[in-house]
């Protein structure tokens, strides 16, 4: 089965420039879209609940709640 739709991605980074550059990579492909960004674990569960990314991209080490934290929240 052929996916018709192009992969949604959210990227979660506590640095502006790390999230520009993915965001502008990731954009820049045919199968891939940018649905949505975060600075910090709690936007990328609040990300994660609201658009339902196929993906999300993000950082293990950010100030507040960490990426490892926020996975255990997302998959829970």
């Amino acid at each position: 089965m052929e996916r018709t739709e192009p992969i949604s991605v959210a990227i979660v980074d506590d640095q502006d420039l790390v999230r520009a550059g993915f965001a502008m990579v990731i954009g820049s492909q045919d199968d891939m879209t940018v649905v949505g960004q975060g600075a910090d674990g709690e936007q990328a569960v609040v990300l994660a609940s609201r658009l339902r990314p196929d993906v999300i991209l993000m950082d293990v080490r950010m100030p507040g709640m960490d990426g490892l934290t926020a996975t255990r929240r997302i998959t829970a």
